[in-house]
């Protein structure tokens, strides 16, 4: 499949600045496969558009990821973490301007390990981190409450961006559903665009995961599964596929592939050119996906990290 494939127009005052209040105030399109029936809901009646589904969330917490930092020479430097690589400070991380940087730099409470080229380094941080949210570079505007970038249900800190599906749940709408968890460190390669020609030329770095027995217990014992955004679908079908529990994902889904795990999904609206559309595509059908971003933009949803949800049944 071509990347070109996955593009498309979006007005620009349709890609969401600011998260909704109340969380699940947001929009919901529904879409159901089987009869291509759609309809439009607020968030909170999502139990109400359900019926058997287990619904499995991806417990990650959002790392404040986001260091400013100085230079020796008094020069503005950047450093994103993406992921932490040991218990003694070392991460993975996106540094700039690179080409002015070195290893063994001090720039405040990090320091350059070594370049991995592309901007990549792995450093070294004291401490835990402590800057600011990774807010995606879609977003110019501040965000005032740090937390609405964080799911309700976050655990442990490891991720370098919010499964955003997560983010129009309260913690009222999550106790009339019933639930299950998995965990998957969300880093940046995800919602990276495709550069390449063709889907198939285009290689995900991976992501780790980990989920509890008793928690893939009920999973595969469920009668119908609603993932919870696309990292918990991609875990969920990684499992699915090795009956490994930890380790790390390179699961790449795109049109043709078989879903043996899933049976909904909860989705908000993705980037042209990424991963995260293929994915949508390959479960909701390449022509089907096109017209609903196409009626989505018509009736003015909201896209992106703070944008509106897409329910495909």
């Amino acid at each position: 499949m071509r990347s070109a494939d996955l593009h498309y127009g979006l007005p620009p005052e349709l890609i969401a600045q600011r998260p909704v209040e109340p969380r699940d105030a947001s929009r919901l399109l529904v879409y159901r496969r089987a009869t291509g029936e759609i309809r439009h809901r607020v968030f909170g009646r999502l139990p109400l558009e359900l019926t058997s589904e287990l619904a499995v969330v991806n417990d990650t917490r959002v790392v404040p990821a986001r260091l400013r930092v100085r230079r020796d020479t008094g020069g503005a430097a950047e450093i994103l973490l993406v992921e932490r690589l040991d218990g003694d400070g070392l991460w993975e991380a996106l540094a700039r301007p690179s080409r002015k940087l070195r290893a063994g730099d001090r720039l405040g409470p990090v320091e350059l390990v070594a370049s991995l080229g592309e901007g990549r380094w792995h450093v070294r941080v004291s401490g835990e981190p402590a800057g600011e949210m990774p807010l995606p570079p879609y977003i110019d505007v501040p965000l005032d409450d740090p937390a609405r970038y964080q799911t309700v249900y976050a655990a442990v800190a490891g991720s370098a961006a919010a499964p955003t599906a997560g983010l129009h749940f309260t913690p009222e709408l999550l106790s009339r559903l019933d639930v299950e968890r998995v965990t998957l460190d969300v880093g940046l390669d995800t919602f990276r665009p495709l550069t390449a020609d063709t889907l198939e030329e285009h290689v995900l770095h991976g992501e780790r995961y980990r989920v509890e027995r008793a928690a893939w217990q009920r999973i595969a014992a469920a009668e119908r599964v609603l993932a919870v955004g696309t990292t918990s679908l991609r875990v969920l079908e990684t499992v699915t596929r090795t009956g490994e529990l930890s380790g790390r994902t390179r699961l790449f889904v795109t049109p043709g592939f078989e879903f043996r795990r899933v049976d909904a999904l909860l989705t908000n609206f993705h980037l042209p050119r990424s991963t995260l559309l293929a994915l949508v595509m390959a479960f909701a059908g390449v022509e089907e996906t096109r017209e609903l971003y196409r009626l989505a933009i018509e009736e003015r949803y909201r896209f992106y990290s703070f944008g509106d949800a897409m329910l495909i049944l």
